[in-house]
């Protein structure tokens, strides 16, 4: 990986912003094939005041956000140039399940490999991981606006 993507460079492929963007480092891209990206999982995250306040986890929707928001990242980054900085919006989901709680404290490591990528749309399977077990994964759609 040549460039480096931190939470800046981040900012500038998504137009996610606090609270809700949930990919805070990319640790390694690869153009038209797979990225792994981080997110720190903390207790001052705004969802864990209500789910739950005895027993904080992050949402199974939020860990599927932030598999799409690094997949987006992959995806711009595999276009030409011409059509960088286009929306890549959410077009669906198959194969979704969730294996493991992620609670605060966790690093969640959010893997994705693209599986298909036709004109302006990609499908991609991702997986995410606190250490090395794999607690959510998912087959993602998103398209290019």
């Amino acid at each position: 990986m040549e460039k480096t993507y931190d939470i800046q460079a981040i900012m500038k492929f998504l137009p996610h912003r606090y609270p809700f963007i949930l990919v805070d480092r990319i640790l390694d891209l690869v153009p038209g094939e797979m990225i792994t990206a981080l997110k720190n999982v903390t207790i001052n995250e705004p969802f864990f005041q209500g789910h739950f306040p005895t027993y904080p986890i992050m949402p199974g929707v939020l860990i599927v956000e932030a598999m799409a928001q690094a997949a987006g990242v992959l995806a711009l980054e595999s276009m030409p140039a011409e059509k960088q900085g286009r929306p890549v919006f959410f077009m669906g989901l198959d194969r979704v399940k969730f294996r493991k709680p992620v609670v605060p404290g966790d690093q969640l490591l959010l893997k994705i490999q693209i599986l298909k990528s036709r004109s302006n749309i990609v499908k991609a399977s991702a997986k995410a991981f606190v250490e090395d077990e794999v607690v959510a994964e998912a087959e993602i759609m998103a398209t290019l606006g």
